[in-house]
C-alpha cells in the first residue's frame, strides 16, 4: 500500500475519508465536500446520529455529485483531546473500513480545526502513520482466500494543506513503521521457520540499513561461560545464538551506548517441564522481546538517528528430549554465580541472565533496557493495558514510562525489594530460576536484577502485550512489536545528539 500526500481536491474514483469533531464540528474541507453534495453528508450524518465522538463512524455509499463510490465519515472526538495518537487513531479508523471493500484508492481529506493543538503537516503525517500501521496484514501462508477477504486497498492519499510538510514529517515515521512490521514479521513467522539460525540470519540482512551485526555461536558462548543460556537450548537440535547489533550514529563514536537486551526464545514447549497443550501454538511469539529490540535497532538505522545504540538477543528454542535441561539441575552463568533450575519453564530469565553480563561487559552501556515476554503472573497484575516496568533508576523509569505514553505502549512500574530477592534463595546454588507463584513477576526481575552490575538498568515485561487477541487502532488481530517506537521514542527524547 503506498501513501502519499497531495493538495486538497475531490477524487474522481475510490473513497473519501472526512474527520468529524465531537459537535458536529466541520472543517473547511469537510463543509466544502458536503456543499458540494447539496448536504448529502450532513443530512447522513443525522439520520445516522452520528455526532463525531471518538470512534464513531458512518458511510454513505455512492453520493450524488461525486465520482467516488463512498464517503466515510470518522468522529475524532473534542479537538482539544486530539494529538498525535488520536490522529494515528483515525488514519487506522480508516483503513479498517475500507482496507477490503473493492476500494484501490482512498483519500483522506486531513486538515485539524480550532482547539487542536497539531499544526497541519503534524496532522496528516501521525494520520499516515496510523494508517500505515493498521495496514499490516500477515496472510502469506493464506493460498485460498476468499476475494473480499483480500485487501482492494493499493492507494491512500493525504489531503492536506501543508502537503510538502506532512511528506517530511512522515519520512522518519514511516522508516519507524518499517521496523514494526519487522518485528511482527518476525513474531508472526511459526517456530519452524524462525528458528534460532534463521532468526539470526535474518538479523544478518540487516546490515544494509547501516548495522555492523555479529552472531555467536554455541562453541563461542561455551568458550565465553554462557551455562545459563546454553542450558536452555540443549534440548533442541536447532543451534542457540547470540546476536549483536550496533548502530554508531552518535557524533562521538567511543561514546557509551545505550543497550536493548531481548529474550528470543523462539518456541517455548516449557522444556521437561512441558507445558499444557491447549494454545501451545501461541508459544512461537515468545521471541517478541527479541523483534522489539531488532526493530528498534532496525528504526534507528533507518532514520539515522544521532546516537549509539547497541542490541543484544538470545536465541534459543526451549524443546523437552533425551539431551534436555531437567529441572534440579545447576549452571553457571557467564558471571560465575550458579543457578539451581527448578523449573525448566522460566527459561527466559535464563538467556537474559548472559545476555545481560555480556552487553555489560562487552560495551560497558550508559543504560540497559531488557524486553521479554517473560511472566504469565504480569497479566494477572496488568491485564493486557500494561507492560510491566521494573528498575533500579528512577529517571530511567520516567523517561521510560514517558516514552511509552508518547508512542502508545504503556508501562506500569512495578514494586522490588529484599523480600522478593529473597523468594529465588537457593539451598545448593547462589539461586533458583523460580520465586514461586506469588509476585512471580517480581521475584523474576530480581532474578535479572543478580545480574546487573551499577549500570541504570529497566526490565519491561511485555508478556501481555506482545500478541493482540483483537484489532487496536493501528495494530491488527496477531503480532503487535510492542517495544519498538517505545525504544526508538526513548532514544529521539533523551539520547540523540
Amino acid at each position: 500500500m503506498k501513501i502519499t500526500f497531495a493538495k486538497p481536491e475531490f477524487p474522481a474514483q475510490g473513497a473519501i475519508v472526512v474527520p468529524v469533531y465531537e459537535g458536529k464540528i466541520w472543517g473547511p474541507l469537510a463543509k466544502a465536500l458536503d456543499e458540494h453534495v447539496a448536504g448529502a453528508l450532513s443530512r447522513a450524518a443525522a439520520a445516522g446520529k452520528f455526532e463525531g465522538k471518538k470512534d464513531q463512524s458512518i458511510v454513505i455509499l455512492a453520493p450524488a455529485g461525486l465520482a467516488v463510490d463512498r464517503v466515510v465519515l470518522i468522529g475524532l472526538g473534542k479537538p482539544k483531546d486530539v494529538d498525535d495518537l488520536a490522529a494515528e487513531a483515525f488514519g487506522g479508523k480508516a483503513i479498517s473500513l475500507v482496507q477490503t471493500s473493492g476500494e484501490e484508492q482512498l483519500w483522506l481529506l486531513v486538515e485539524p480545526v480550532t482547539g487542536v493543538t497539531l499544526t497541519d503537516g503534524q496532522f496528516a503525517a501521525h494520520v499516515a502513520m496510523g494508517a500505515r500501521l493498521r495496514s499490516y496484514r500477515f496472510d502469506k501462508y493464506q493460498t485460498k482466500q476468499k476475494k473480499e477477504d483480500k485487501p482492494s486497498l493499493r492507494k491512500v492519499v493525504i489531503a492536506t494543506g501543508n502537503h510538502t510538510g506532512a511528506k517530511a514529517t512522515f519520512a522518519p515515521m514511516d522508516k519507524v513503521a518499517d521496523a514494526v512490521f519487522l518485528a511482527r514479521d518476525l513474531v508472526s513467522e511459526p517456530a519452524n521457520v524462525i528458528h534460532p539460525e534463521s532468526y539470526a540470519a535474518e538479523i544478518k540482512k540487516l546490515e544494509a540499513l547501516g548495522l555492523k551485526v555479529e552472531i555467536l555461536g554455541e562453541k563461542q558462548m561455551k568458550k565465553l561461560g554462557m551455562g545459563s543460556l546454553l542450558g536452555v537450548g540443549q534440548g533442541s537440535d536447532r543451534e542457540s545464538q547470540l546476536v549483536i547489533m550496533r548502530w554508531n550514529g552518535g557524533d562521538k563514536a567511543d561514546e557509551a551506548p545505550v543497550a536493548f537486551v531481548g529474550k528470543g526464545v523462539t518456541f517455548d514447549s516449557g522444556g521437561i517441564s512441558l507445558k499444557p497443550g491447549a494454545g501451545m501454538e501461541d508459544m512461537k511469539w515468545d521471541m517478541a522481546g527479541s523483534a522489539a529490540v531488532v526493530g528498534a535497532l532496525a528504526a534507528l538505522a533507518g532514520r539515522k538517528a544521532k546516537a549509539n545504540v547497541v542490541g543484544v538477543v538470545g536465541l534459543v528454542e526451549n524443546m523437552p528430549s533425551g539431551g534436555a535441561q531437567r529441572p534440579g539441575d545447576v549452571v553457571t552463568s557467564m558471571s560465575g554465580q550458579t543457578i539451581e533450575v527448578i523449573n525448566t519453564d522460566a527459561e527466559g530469565r535464563l538467556v537474559l541472565a548472559d545476555a545481560i553480563w555480556y552487553t555489560q561487559q562487552e560495551f560497558k552501556p550508559k543504560l540497559m533496557v531488557d524486553l521479554a515476554t517473560l511472566t504469565g503472573a504480569i497479566i494477572v497484575a496488568l491485564g493486557t493495558e500494561y507492560a510491566g516496568l521494573f528498575s533500579n533508576d528512577d529517571k530511567l523509569s520516567n523517561k521510560l514510562t514517558e516514552a511509552g505514553k508518547k508512542a502508545g505502549e504503556p508501562i506500569w512500574r512495578m514494586p522490588m525489594g529484599d523480600a522478593y530477592d529473597q523468594l529465588i534463595k537457593s539451598d545448593i546454588a547462589d539461586m533458583k530460576n523460580t520465586g514461586g507463584r506469588d509476585g512471580g513477576s517480581i521475584s523474576a526481575a530480581h532474578f535479572i536484577k543478580r545480574f546487573v552490575k551499577d549500570t541504570p538498568w529497566a526490565h519491561l515485561d511485555i508478556a501481555g502485550l506482545a500478541w493482540f487477541k483483537k484489532d487496536g487502532p493501528v495494530t491488527p488481530k496477531g503480532a503487535s512489536a510492542f517495544g519498538v517506537r517505545l525504544l526508538d521514542r526513548l532514544i529521539a527524547d533523551y539520547y540523540e545528539g
